[in-house]
């Protein structure tokens, strides 16, 4: 194979490129990929509107999902107890029958009492209410109240007798029991 020299494209005039010819074409160039001060702050202005309306939309989103929790909270708070009333109107059905009911005996009375009180506890079971009914326990002062202090031969603080029962709404106290608690003899 023989060597080629390279040859050298010769603008269509046939005159070779002088040095002026490529800094106007350079020049030319650089104004179409170099945007104009006017045209940068223009672009830039667009972009800060976007930016600024993307901003006020969140803004609103969040305060409409803000406004909504609150809602949702209040309503929460409003009916919160309705499935326990529901549970409770039977006892009300029971009682105001029984006190319309003209022949009374008084086994009658005490059996509608005892159906009452089976409807009252079966709502309570639902509503997660728990009677708190601590004879024999030690005395808890988060869960029991002491009324009254008797020498005993059992251990201190031990409760012997409930006056008053208390009830625990899922674990956290509704009303403490009203105790009586064994104090050492001679104290």
């Amino acid at each position: 194979m023989q060597d080629q020299e390279p040859t050298l494209a010769l603008p269509e005039s046939g005159a070779a490129p002088d040095a002026g010819a490529k800094a106007a074409d350079s020049a030319t160039v650089s104004a179409e990929v170099m945007p104009s001060p006017e045209e940068i702050i223009r672009r830039l202005e667009l972009q800060v509107q976007e930016h600024h309306d993307a901003w006020l939309r969140a803004k609103a989103e969040a305060d409409n999902v803000r406004k909504r929790a609150q809602a949702d909270i209040a309503n929460a708070h409003k009916f919160a107890l309705e499935g326990f009333a529901t549970d409770l109107l039977p006892v009300r059905d029971s009682l105001e029958a029984a006190l319309t009911s003209e022949n009374i005996s008084v086994e009658s009375l005490r059996e509608g009492v005892a159906l009452t009180l089976k409807l009252l506890t079966t709502a309570f079971d639902k509503g997660q209410i728990k009677e708190v009914d601590p004879v024999g326990e030690k005395f808890d002062p988060h869960r029991h109240q002491a009324m009254t202090a008797v020498e005993s031969d059992k251990a201190p603080n031990t409760v012997l007798h409930v006056m008053q029962k208390g009830y625990l709404l899922n674990d956290r106290v509704l009303r403490p029991a009203l105790v009586t608690v064994a104090r050492a003899k001679g104290a």
